[in-house]
């Protein structure tokens, strides 16, 4: 059953999805906010056709720490779900993202028009110099800025070595930093075709204060960020 409902979902949201790319390419020539507007609406759609289908919601806790002013939201990053429910709760925010995915038939189209913030892992110095300059004008944008850490997927209960893109932004950018722990690898894992039913929670932490050393903000992040993992990881 649980192998079925997960092919039943797959189904539909690839046609859920190459449908809102079919019917929403006028939108690509609009500004931004359109841009998002339609995203939110295929967010929308993906997060019902996962609670119908498989039985699959999420809870969200310390919301109260989320939108109140622009931020970059350091978050865990364990399963292709994490990579939708952002959009939903914080202010159209740019999500920091490997480079390859602009190259996507179309769908590349909708992840540039958006405004999102590409980098190329292999440029190193050159990459870094663009994301801050991205990042830079998404701020005075008012947007919020997201940025997995660790730079990929990683199971749950498990960290990698957080990359320096993170602390670059918060040396730049003067924003707090709002780390966000989630335990979504329990129920669609990474590289794992099924889908199992539960409740994911997602937790927006106590903010980071800007101003602090490189090496004071990136072992405070850490220390929050892997902790309250944990503690969701067991839960």
């Amino acid at each position: 059953m649980l192998q079925l409902r997960s092919l039943a979902f797959n189904a539909a949201f690839y046609v859920w999805t190459a449908l809102i790319v079919i019917l929403g390419l006028p939108v690509a020539l609009m500004p931004y906010p359109a841009v998002y507007w339609l995203g939110r609406t295929w967010v929308h759609g993906s997060l019902w056709l996962l609670r119908r289908i498989v039985g699959l919601n999420h809870r969200v806790v310390g919301l109260e720490h989320a939108r109140t002013h622009p931020a970059i939201y350091a978050a865990k990053h364990q399963s292709s779900w994490d990579t939708l429910v952002f959009a939903l709760y914080l202010q159209l925010p740019a999500y920091v993202l490997k480079r390859e995915l602009l190259y996507l038939p179309l769908f590349g189209l909708f992840l540039l028009r958006a405004g999102h913030i590409p980098v190329d892992r292999t440029g190193r110095a050159v990459a870094l110099k663009g994301m801050l300059s991205a990042g830079k004008a998404r701020r005075d944008q008012g947007r919020d800025i997201l940025i997995f850490p660790e730079g990929t997927r990683v199971k749950p209960g498990q960290h990698k070595t957080y990359q320096a893109g993170v602390a670059a932004l918060y040396g730049a950018l003067d924003l707090p930093v709002v780390p966000v722990a989630l335990n979504s690898g329990l129920f669609w894992g990474r590289r794992t075709f099924n889908k199992k039913p539960g409740v994911i929670t997602l937790e927006f932490l106590t903010p980071i204060r800007p101003g602090l050393s490189r090496k004071v903000f990136m072992a405070e992040l850490e220390k929050r960020l892997e902790g309250a993992s944990q503690r969701l990881a067991r839960s």
